[in-house]
């Protein structure tokens, strides 16, 4: 049986409701898969994969470089960021709060907070290339601008909310709705490409 150590970045955020996805994309699969809740710069090393959770964006970036971790967590060949997450991977933040650094992974601009306040949250069902879902968005970002090598995955009307892309070796998928709330369709296509990468 295939397996792989996905790690759950677990400083901050909704982690235990991506857990609950993976193990339900993992059934689905029939893979073997070792979930690592990442506290320490230590917990990235032996990982496969990482999942970035929701969250408030510069309370992520704050912990995780208290722990020194950004460097690593840029060695990790595949990583999954929803909400927050999305933000801490773009290559470039519109409003972004003063000092505020993301991982510069992906080829996106994020605009922060783009769909609102927390009071304007809200659950709506989506089109996207791995078929339609319930998409709930939680102070969400928008992605506002992809590079050439970004495939976009969802759109909210025109607006893009999921993309990935594939950039030496490396895998990124970025959402900007919380599908560990919904589903495990998106965790299960990260994981193929987790192992698809292996």
């Amino acid at each position: 049986m295939q397996s792989l150590t996905v790690g759950v970045l677990a400083l901050h955020g909704d982690v235990r409701e991506h857990v609950e996805a993976i193990n339900e994309a993992v059934v689905n699969l029939k893979i073997s898969v070792i979930v690592v809740l990442v506290r320490t710069a230590g917990d990235l090393e032996t990982l496969d994969a990482l999942i970035i959770p929701g969250g408030e964006s510069t309370t992520l970036q704050k912990l995780c470089e208290r722990e020194g971790m950004f460097q690593k967590m840029k060695k990790v060949k595949n990583i999954f960021g929803t909400c927050a997450g999305a933000i801490l991977l773009a290559k470039e933040v519109l409003h972004a709060s003063e000092g505020q650094k993301t991982l510069e992974l992906v080829d996106i601009e994020v605009d922060r907070n783009a769909y609102g306040r927390q009071n304007e949250s809200f659950e709506k069902v989506i089109k996207t290339e791995l078929g339609s879902m319930n998409a709930v968005f939680i102070r969400a970002p928008k992605i506002t601008r992809v590079g050439k090598g970004v495939k976009v995955l969802a759109r909210n009307g025109a607006e893009i909310i999921a993309c990935e892309e594939r950039v030496g070796g490396r895998y990124y998928l970025a959402t900007c709705f919380h599908p560990e709330y919904t589903s495990s369709t998106f965790h299960k296509y990260f994981l193929k490409e987790a192992l698809r990468k292996r």
